[in-house]
């Protein structure tokens, strides 16, 4: 429990440091109370020299989450290839009750740190956090990814495009690793609910090693943490 508190500080105390330090700090801070609008929110797309394509007109934003988790891959027993991508299971957190403390204008600059940040902190202390969990995301047994949002909704999900990561972009946990997962847009499939569109943005970690590197047939699961926006 003492972990899971010092895990909800910090992302609160990160945000107010980052914004003192930018003197954007709302001084309205009693507003912090009113309902999110995320009309003034913008999905980032860029990573500096490639970009995703926008959302669909006409479709709005739903929801704005931090997935926190793994991403999977399997060896084959002697081999020397690069490991192969399964899936991933990951805890989708709510970072809106956040955003009514900020600027909308710099609220943006904070979420782009919370993925690089959380990275570090293993996924069963933020999960038993009190910060609200507003959904999960799996892979079903067909290999589709799934992100399961409640009332909100269901997005079984296709990729339509990607890009790697920024050259910034947090290796994983305490900064080491072997680089963060690609930046990507994937549309709805059938058996989804609500939910048209979402992409993952600012990721951190998750990339698997180059090899297996031989030995023993084996599962991989390398941290990561990122930003997915969801669009309906």
């Amino acid at each position: 429990m003492f972990r899971s508190l010092i895990v909800t500080l910090a992302i609160l105390l990160l945000s107010i440091v980052c914004l003192t330090q930018a003197r954007q700090l709302d001084p309205q801070l009693s507003a912090r109370n009113k309902p999110v609008d995320l009309k003034n929110f913008q999905v980032p797309l860029s990573n500096g020299t490639a970009s995703l394509p926008p959302p669909t007109p006409g479709l709005s934003l739903k929801a704005i989450t931090l997935g926190r988790g793994t991403q999977n891959y399997t060896c084959a027993a002697g081999s020397t290839a690069a490991p192969i991508a399964i899936g991933a299971v990951a805890d989708l957190l709510d970072v809106t009750p956040l955003l009514p403390n900020f600027r909308s204008s710099r609220a943006q600059s904070i979420l782009k740190l919370l993925p690089s940040y959380l990275v570090s902190f293993a996924s069963d202390i933020i999960a038993s956090a009190p910060i609200p969990v507003l959904g999960k995301h799996t892979f079903d047994a067909a290999g589709v990814p799934v992100f399961d949002l409640g009332k909100k909704g269901c997005l079984k999900g296709k990729k339509v495009a990607g890009i790697a990561a920024p050259k910034t972009a947090s290796l994983g946990a305490n900064g080491k690793g072997d680089g963060a997962v690609d930046w990507l847009m994937l549309t709805a499939v059938p058996g989804s609910t609500l939910l048209k569109e979402v992409f993952r943005v600012e990721t951190a970690g998750g990339k698997a090693p180059a090899s297996c590197g031989g030995g023993p047939a084996r599962q991989i699961q390398v941290e990561y943490a990122t930003h997915y926006w969801f669009y309906g």
